[in-house]
């Protein structure tokens, strides 16, 4: 019975000195939706704790709930890095593929470039820029990323987003940023989703024409070109579906129709992925 007792007290001994096993933490993720593509825009939650998050080292502001949209250009590469920094010091990676896409390419080899613009042009155009540079630093609080975009005037789309033309002797023109609706002048144009107005012109610019802009919030933001009028004022919230304007042929237009781009920082978007559908 002594022995018996004895290897019991051994055993128990054993129990009660065995190392615990050690649990390997939980391996945060970078949650996200959307289109990862050329033009394309993404919807996403960062890691719980995230201090500082990342695409391809460019800086994306996160929400006190972890969201966060991001966006990549016409032209970006096959691939893009997201990278979320956490409290505890680890780092969080997620590499997406960038889908490649096609673009309407027009070869024109009998057509100059567009020749050098005059004096007039010269003179007028830098403080133009200079306004469109100053209205995309704003940093509007909306929540209009979060929604799903809605188009702001539906018809035949004129021009897609990402089209080019090549001229004679293979001098590549710019590529058009946005998207073209025609529409008849004086046709009503409402927000795609709530924002904040940027920059609603008081004259025409030389190639916008009647420009309206809105913040989206987070770095996103539309543009609307060629406008017949103007509704809304620099500082007014605007909701989803609301009117900003009315579609026409300002600025160099040679016909009536509504420009619509969006960026999401320096990354030029196609609002069609954004909008999906026209219905």
């Amino acid at each position: 019975m002594k022995a018996l007792a004895a290897a019991m007290l051994v055993g128990m001994a054993g129990i009660a000195c065995a190392a615990p096993q050690a649990v390997a933490p939980s391996v945060p993720a970078i949650r996200w939706t959307g289109t990862a593509s050329q033009g394309g825009l993404i919807l996403g939650t960062a890691p719980a704790g995230t201090r500082m998050l990342s695409v391809d080292g460019v800086p994306v502001t996160v929400a006190p709930d972890g969201r966060f949209v991001a966006g990549f250009d016409r032209d970006a590469r096959p691939q893009a890095t997201l990278s979320a920094t956490l409290g505890d010091g680890r780092v969080v990676t997620e590499t997406l593929a960038v889908a490649p896409r096609g673009w309407s390419i027009s070869r024109l080899p009998t057509l100059p470039k567009i020749p050098v613009p005059d004096a007039e042009f010269a003179r007028l155009r830098p403080p133009e820029l200079a306004r469109i540079v100053a209205a995309r630093a704003v940093n509007a609080a909306s929540d209009g990323w979060r929604q799903r975009f809605a188009w702001p005037v539906t018809g035949r789309i004129s021009t897609l987003f990402g089209s080019q033309r090549i001229y004679a002797n293979g001098e590549a023109g710019s590529y058009h940023s946005g998207v073209d609706v025609a529409r008849a002048t004086g046709t009503i144009v409402t927000a795609p989703a709530d924002g904040v107005v940027i920059l609603a012109a008081d004259h025409p610019f030389t190639l916008e024409g009647n420009l309206l802009m809105i913040d989206h919030g987070m770095g996103l933001n539309s543009a609307f070109l060629h406008l017949s009028r103007i509704d809304v004022r620099v500082g007014e919230r605007v909701r989803q579906g609301q009117p900003i304007g009315a579609v026409g042929r300002t600025g160099r237009a040679t016909g009536p129709h509504l420009h619509w781009s969006l960026r999401w920082r320096d990354a030029k978007l196609d609002p069609m992925l954004a909008a999906g559908e026209m219905r």
